[in-house]
């Protein structure tokens, strides 16, 4: 299977395998990977996305898609071997201890990304790819508005990590209950707004409560990741009725309910595309 690649840029591909596992909340598992390709991944940028590969129930190894250079078109392994891909957020490295960790939402066993880390042993192997550079995660200002539902919440807190002492906050999460409140460690001065909602995929409230607050008129930048239709009716509100400019908000859907993440892309790209 061929896919088309429109400009190639240097990326790390790596197999690593399950160091540690813990759940920092009831619905939060952070997965610690090791291997020997750990320190590759020093240029990269905390929060920044990645994809990981999974493999098929019962593999251990990971058999990665590759760049024809001739055709310069993706060449995806056969269907019985094939991982399964999706978007997951780099949340942390220790190059001393050559550890990589992310954390995984636990919704189930519906999806493939959820179900491995819910039963992933130590010595299991997850693939991960990375563009190997450093990426500008968030717009400098002085005010910021920060949304996201609990898929959103290692990028927010990478954020929320690197703010100054001087930058205030508003940070609204949504998470499945009270035990799912995490402690973000920031030096900025931060108003957080919990939400709790036990059921994500049959709807929000999110987008509501945000149109109800006050927000920063100056000086600002938001960024807000959730599901398609919350980021759909925020990107509305704030640049159609309240009049944020395009470099003042970065909002991307990280999921859409009822659809996986690869059904879902082009319905969330064209999205995000359609307000310049």
């Amino acid at each position: 299977m061929k896919k088309k690649q429109s400009q190639e840029f240097k990326t790390i591909q790596s197999t690593l395998y399950l160091k540690r596992k813990e759940y920092i909340t009831p619905h939060y598992i952070r997965i610690t990977l090791e291997g020997d390709d750990i320190p590759l991944f020093e240029n990269t940028t905390i929060g920044v996305n990645n994809k990981v590969f999974i493999p098929p129930p019962g593999m251990n190894t990971i058999h990665f898609p590759y760049i024809d250079h001739q055709t310069m078109e993706w060449v995806y392994p056969a269907k019985e071997v094939s991982p399964s891909i999706r978007t997951y957020t780099h949340r942390g490295i220790d190059l001393a201890n050559n550890e990589l960790w992310i954390d995984f939402v636990a919704h189930g066993e519906n999806g493939p990304a959820s179900a491995w880390a819910i039963n992933a042993q130590i010595g299991d192997c997850l693939g991960v790819m990375m563009r190997d550079a450093k990426t500008e995660l968030y717009t400098k200002a002085d005010h910021y508005l920060l949304v996201g539902d609990a898929t959103a919440i290692p990028v927010i807190s990478a954020i929320l990590e690197d703010l100054p002492r001087s930058a205030t906050v508003c940070c609204v999460l949504e998470v499945y209950g009270t035990d799912d409140i995490q402690r973000i460690e920031t030096d900025a001065m931060v108003d957080f707004h919990w939400l709790f909602n036990p059921t994500p995929e049959k709807g929000s409230e999110m987008a509501e409560y945000v149109k109800n607050l006050q927000l920063p008129t100056i000086n600002r930048f938001g960024y807000i990741a959730a599901e398609f239709s919350t980021v759909k009716s925020l990107r509305t509100y704030l640049r159609k009725e309240v009049g944020w400019q395009q470099h003042e908000l970065y909002a991307y859907s990280y999921w859409k309910t009822g659809k996986s993440e690869d059904h879902s892309q082009k319905d969330r790209q064209q999205e995000n595309q359609e307000i310049a």
